[in-house]
């Protein structure tokens, strides 16, 4: 009898799960977009395992600042640009949304760079791929349904396997893996600095805490169902840096070995484990760059059009009509006309730098973006029972703090000669 009444309270609250379940494991799977892999394989290429410690406080991070956002769409029923706005008035909401459409900008050239460039290791031209791949993405949201696109999402997210299997293919020096993992290390060269604050920023960006809010509210998840998106949030968070370490290890064991060297785009990755690993290690690298690009190229459009919006108090959401919120729809098909002509316009040695600088000025806008989100969601009237711990706020904060040093460290050592860096 007893077994009975945990089965049914476990199949109950598996199906609650599964109702909840989507906006958490999305956010943060799409945070392996095109951008953050080029990232993770530079790490690798660059440093080896030596930057695999650094994926421990960045998980713990992620969580933190994942679920204060998504705590936060579930009581409030608000996106975080709308709270913003609320609070802090449209000056400042206007220019905050500026600087992230400025970084998104980037991001999204990134995410057609990264399609243009893994289906290049399959011989398929960027001339060809890259509108096709821009003409997919616009279907899915103007046509599609709030319920029906995050089912498509979900399905995207299962095959960011292919990283972890290429990494057992390239036969990565597991003890050393481990032991970088769990041991930390660390020196003041601006490349060094300028690395982590791009493996934060790719991370924890700030676009992600906006999307992922957003995607609460227009699901309709209850305060009664919380818990369960805190699990969903959970999940993502694992999922995402776990898929991180294997790119990371596998680039250390092909690219770092055979010398350290830097990567013109993503694709280079792919190509440089096919001497060590095979040729199923290269495509299945290149597959999962395509997935990814291709889903990130849905998202980060999405998510600027849902912030950008709501921080000008106009209409938003995929389950409305383009009719209904011409705005949202129109910065939408914008960003994705301009990432894709950027592509097609721009040779790839322009198009590494904007890509890579993205992401680190994602690392140094997130403070800012921290610093409102902790003051909304420890705000009693706002929040009420469901504001943060001693822990979550210790956490939030130091993040912040060691965002801020890491770029004025950064800043500062770009000045000093290398010599004296070390």
């Amino acid at each position: 009898m007893l077994n009975r009444k945990r089965l049914s309270r476990l199949r109950r609250n598996l199906l609650l799960f599964l109702a909840v379940v989507g906006p958490g494991i999305i956010t943060a799977n799409v945070d392996n977009d095109a951008g953050g892999i080029l990232t993770y394989s530079q790490a690798g290429a660059s440093f080896g395992y030596s930057l695999l410690w650094t994926l421990i406080p960045i998980t713990i991070a992620l969580i933190v600042v994942q679920e204060m956002v998504a705590r936060m769409g579930v009581v409030s029923g608000k996106g975080l640009a709308d709270l913003i706005r609320e609070e802090y008035g449209f000056r400042t909401t206007f220019f905050l949304m500026l600087m992230l459409l400025a970084a998104d900008l980037g991001n999204t050239i990134s995410e057609f760079a990264g399609l243009a460039s893994g289906m290049s290791v399959l011989g398929v031209s960027r001339y060809v791929v890259v509108p096709l791949g821009a003409l997919l993405v616009w279907l899915l949201v103007v046509k599609g349904t709030y319920r029906v696109v995050e089912k498509v999402f979900l399905v995207a997210c299962l095959f960011y396997v292919a990283y972890p299997i290429s990494c057992f293919l390239a036969h990565p020096r597991w003890s050393t893996a481990v032991r970088n993992t769990l041991a930390p290390s660390f020196h003041f060269s601006s490349p060094y600095l300028y690395m982590i604050i791009g493996l934060v920023g790719t991370t924890i960006a700030p676009w992600m805490q906006f999307y992922l809010q957003s995607a609460v509210v227009e699901k309709g998840i209850e305060v009664k169902n919380y818990r369960q998106s805190q699990w969903d949030v959970i999940i993502g968070c694992f999922m995402t840096d776990i898929v991180a370490f294997f790119i990371i290890a596998a680039c250390a064991a092909t690219i770092y070995a055979s010398g350290p060297r830097e990567l013109s785009d993503a694709a280079q990755a792919a190509v440089a484990l096919r001497p060590l690993a095979g040729r199923a290690a290269e495509a299945l690298f290149a597959f999962g760059l395509c997935n990814a690009s291709l889903f990130s190229a849905c998202i980060l459009p999405l998510a600027t059009a849902y912030y950008v919006c709501e921080g000008l108090g106009l209409e938003s959401g995929i389950n409305k009509r383009p009719r209904e919120a011409p705005a949202f729809y129109s910065l939408y098909t914008g960003l994705i006309a301009f990432g894709a002509l950027a592509v097609m316009a721009l040779s790839q040695n322009m198009q590494i730098p904007v890509i890579l600088l993205s992401q680190v000025i994602n690392g140094i806008l997130l403070p800012f973006v921290l610093i409102f989100m902790l003051r909304l969601v420890n705000r009693e009237d706002l929040m009420g029972d469901y504001r943060n711990s001693r822990v979550f706020n210790a956490i939030a904060w130091t993040t912040c703090i060691v965002m801020i040093g890491l770029t004025l460290i950064w800043v500062v050592s770009s000045f000093v000669p290398a010599h004296l860096t070390g």
